[in-house]
């Protein structure tokens, strides 16, 4: 985010020894300049100090924590929000969290950079920035943009270290990293984290960890044999997902089936195989693959079955794309990328109607997707 341009929307003004914004105003040292937002008309020099109110010194104050992080005056400027409005912190939190939850991601990250600079040491800003991040990047990847995604999945990665480094740290950092890895196919990391959430919480007692909390503890130690009894924590299937992450498919796919040759039961396994193939273009062997992954236990994963319809789809086998989506959907039913790749499964069977149907309904959920956007804008002109 471009912070020079944030911070051109802001005069530094010197106060008046005589001014007063109210006699329960905001306690300031006219002695130091203060950040001000401007208003719509204050531009050409028509900054108006009569006018000045308490609401455009603290947005001010925040672009300066949010963007300038060498400002001198940062901890006096923080002091002056603390005075101003105890809550704040709480405030921007929860509308922060309500944007992200939102999708308006920009706004949502300017929150959190202005959190981030009124309380660095908040460990709970951190780690819910780098759950802001997760979801940002998830959102991407589901549109089809997937350099945007990685761009992110890295920003997450680097503030849930932050949060995991802290002393002392809290469980839920891990605990979310833990998902965070395995969604990325980095099951040693993964484990590590669910292990390390597992120690921070084993002596607390279940009345306090209360049902949520019981319920992690029980997550992480199903997920943690799932990568003991599968190996998934095996050095060669991590740089198996490493090969054909960057490209070298060929070399990952030596590194399954060897993997294989010793684990046939893992689905994962030949789920990535399957993807390996994918990207090849070798789809008949991929839907092969897939097949295998959803027999071993990948039933209950909707990215198998979307796998799966995309190598049908390549195949002709529209009916079986079709009903390999489905399925997908009733497992993940908000699942824009399954939605959409039902738009594409019925423009191949001829069905535009319903093609622009689903295109319309990836919008609804994410108005922001240009994939989805395209195609309609496409087809009307067609």
């Amino acid at each position: 985010m471009n912070g020079s341009k944030q911070l051109e929307s802001i005069y530094y003004v010197s106060l008046p020894e005589d001014f007063e914004l109210s006699k329960n105003a905001m306690h300031i040292d006219k002695t130091i300049p203060l950040p001000v937002q401007k208003k719509d008309k204050d531009s050409g020099g028509n900054f108006n100090m009569s006018e000045l109110s308490s609401e455009q010194i603290l947005s001010g104050i925040l672009t300066v924590l949010a963007y300038d992080k060498k400002n001198e005056h940062l901890d006096y400027y923080r002091n002056i929000i603390k005075d101003a409005r105890p809550n704040l912190k709480e405030e921007l939190s929860a509308a922060a969290i309500l944007k992200t939850k939102n999708e308006d991601y920009d706004l949502a990250e300017e929150i959190f950079m202005a959190l981030r600079g009124f309380d660095p040491e908040d460990v709970a800003i951190i780690l819910n920035t780098a759950l802001f991040f997760d979801q940002r990047a998830d959102s991407y990847r589901r549109s089809g943009l997937n350099e945007d995604a990685d761009a992110y999945d890295s920003d997450a990665e680097e503030y849930y270290k932050m949060a995991m480094d802290y002393d002392p740290p809290p469980a839920d950092a891990f605990f979310n990293a833990g998902f965070f890895y395995l969604k990325r196919h980095d099951f040693f990391n993964a484990r590590g984290c669910f292990e390390s959430y597992l120690a921070l919480t084993c002596d607390v007692k279940d009345e306090e960890l209360g049902e949520n909390g019981i319920y992690k503890k029980q997550r992480a130690q199903e997920i943690i044999n799932e990568i003991q009894n599968g190996n998934m924590d095996d050095e060669r299937f991590k740089n198996a997902y490493k090969l054909i992450q960057s490209g070298q498919e060929e070399k990952g796919l030596e590194e399954l089936r060897v993997f294989l040759q010793h684990n046939p039961d893992v689905w994962n396994a030949w789920f990535m195989l399957g993807w390996g193939l994918r990207r090849l273009g070798r789809y008949a062997d991929a839907e092969g693959a897939f097949l295998k992954a959803l027999e071993c236990g990948g039933d209950a994963n909707p990215d198998a079955y979307n796998e799966l319809s995309i190598c049908c789809m390549e195949e002709g086998k529209l009916e079986q794309a079709q009903a390999h989506l489905l399925k997908a959907l009733e497992l993940a039913p908000e699942n824009t990328k399954i939605i959409s790749n039902l738009g594409y499964a019925a423009l191949k069977a001829g069905d535009v109607s319903s093609a622009q149907k689903y295109f319309q309904t990836v919008l609804e959920f994410d108005p922001n997707d240009k994939i989805a956007a395209m195609e309609l804008s496409r087809l009307e002109r067609e």
